[in-house]
């Protein structure tokens, strides 16, 4: 039995996207924001917003899982404001019950902290980032996620999974029923998902319209990157037969671990690799995705106008 999948928008998810992105630094230099965009938001901001947010850089990376999930699950409007009014006003009880259930080993204790260390960092970050962002990003979101609820009734869970995110496979698992799969612009071109009991939460990137179509489009630019390097195109011919876990390439190509993760990262968010998660144990495989190909040559052609 297949899982269910809903196709949600809101502008909850780039709030807290990019103060993910902004306090952690993770995965910066793979992102088209690069780091130059971490040195753009500290010049906006005052010395003293910059000291209070600056202690969350210390705190626990899975926190941002219960803060989706309420964010997923909520009961209040889509906006930024009125959800974190609605986890201001939740009384423990409250807090817990909405999160246990997806995360049973979390403590009433910790929801509360997560609620209570984030909420008011939150409320700095979309008063002096958040509502500076042009609305034109909310359009981006709101007309991708129409696109998306169109095509999964003609495409079905598994393949618009893929499609979206450009080759994750998400396959029937035991215990899956829903995955809940949300659009935004701070984290392209990577997928993030966070695994619960029954479910998953997977955001995948939207591309924003280019300014300058003499420029060559930023999806052209990764695969061209990424096939630059003789290595990476050596790891692309060694999954062309099958799935491999990192471990593996690592083992039977005599690698550095560090070096395969970032090769496979710069083919992954190029469109070149899929990603075969293989359970909530977070293990996941990679094989080569022969659409990046083909698009590849669509992208190529279209732009030197063949």
């Amino acid at each position: 039995m297949t899982y269910h999948v809903k196709i949600d928008v809101s502008p909850i998810y780039e709030m807290l996207n990019s103060f993910l992105v902004y306090v952690t630094k993770k995965w910066i230099q793979h992102l088209d924001v690069g780091p130059e965009w971490i040195l753009e938001v500290e010049g906006k901001l005052s010395s003293n917003v910059r000291a209070a947010l600056a202690p969350a850089s210390t705190w626990p990376f899975d926190d941002f899982d219960v803060l989706f999930a309420w964010a997923a699950y909520r009961t209040s409007s889509s906006e930024n404001q009125d959800f974190l009014n609605m986890l201001a006003e939740l009384t423990a009880e409250e807090l817990f019950a909405r999160v246990s259930p997806l995360l049973p080993s979390i403590t009433i204790k910790e929801t509360t902290h997560i609620r209570d260390s984030y909420v008011p960092l939150l409320r700095l970050w979309d008063q002096h980032y958040c509502r500076s962002i042009s609305e034109d990003h909310r359009t981006w979101l709101e007309e991708d996620a129409d696109e998306k609820r169109t095509l999964l009734g003609k495409m079905g869970p598994e393949l618009l999974i893929e499609y979206a995110t450009a080759g994750v496979i998400v396959e029937p698992m035991p215990g899956l029923d829903e995955v809940i799969l949300f659009p935004t612009v701070h984290n392209r071109p990577i997928n993030m998902y966070c695994f619960y009991e029954g479910m998953m939460i997977m955001q995948y990137p939207v591309d924003i319209p280019e300014e300058n179509e003499d420029q060559p489009p930023t999806c052209l630019l990764r695969f061209t990157h990424a096939l630059a390097d003789p290595e990476r195109l050596r790891l692309l011919r060694y999954v062309s037969d099958e799935p491999k876990s990192l471990a593996e390439m690592c083992e039977e190509l005599n690698k550095d671990e560090d070096m395969v993760k970032d090769q496979v990262m710069a083919l992954r968010i190029a469109g070149l690799l899929r990603t075969h998660l293989l359970g909530s144990n977070r293990k996941e495989k990679y094989s080569i995705r022969p659409d990046g190909v083909s698009e590849l040559n669509m992208f190529l052609e279209s732009y030197i106008r063949i």
